[in-house]
């Protein structure tokens, strides 16, 4: 059986850092925000299209902002709760994640079974872009 993950890339053109799997079929992705030091996380779940030779597709199951502040005001569908304010994304099913990582800010965090770790444990940062796609373990061998 294919274990399902997300594949972690930078996106640089000419990187010579290998792209990362990462097991996990349902994920947290948290950070701070640069300028407002406000806490948002977004809960992922990465899913098998269940057609044979298709990738897994991301699906985004909910949010969490931890406030609201200028240029980031929560949906008008948002509940708050204990200080967060909950919502469904309304773009379910993203391509992948452009997640933009730089030497100024704190880095992602990678949660997984309420466990958080730096996304720069799994792959460096080059201060750009680094891509997250839903993938399919690849052969072994392959990093």
């Amino acid at each position: 059986m294919p274990v399902l993950g997300v594949c972690l890339a930078l996106a640089a053109s000419g990187s010579t850092v290998p792209p990362v799997f990462v097991p996990a079929e349902r994920f947290t992705l948290a950070w701070t925000h640069s300028i407002e030091k406000v806490r948002w996380e977004e809960d992922y779940a990465v899913v098998a299209t269940g057609v044979a030779g298709q990738p897994p597709v991301l699906q985004a199951l909910g949010a969490r902002v931890r406030g609201s502040a200028a240029g980031m005001e929560p949906p008008d569908d948002a509940v708050l709760r204990n200080g967060w304010y909950e919502y469904t994304p309304r773009m379910w099913t993203p391509q992948g994640l452009r997640l933009t990582r730089s030497p100024y800010t704190a880095d992602y965090a990678w949660c997984v079974g309420g466990r958080c770790e730096l996304l720069a444990q799994w792959l460096p940062s080059d201060g750009g872009v680094t891509l997250l796609t839903p993938c399919i373990q690849p052969p072994t061998g392959a990093r």
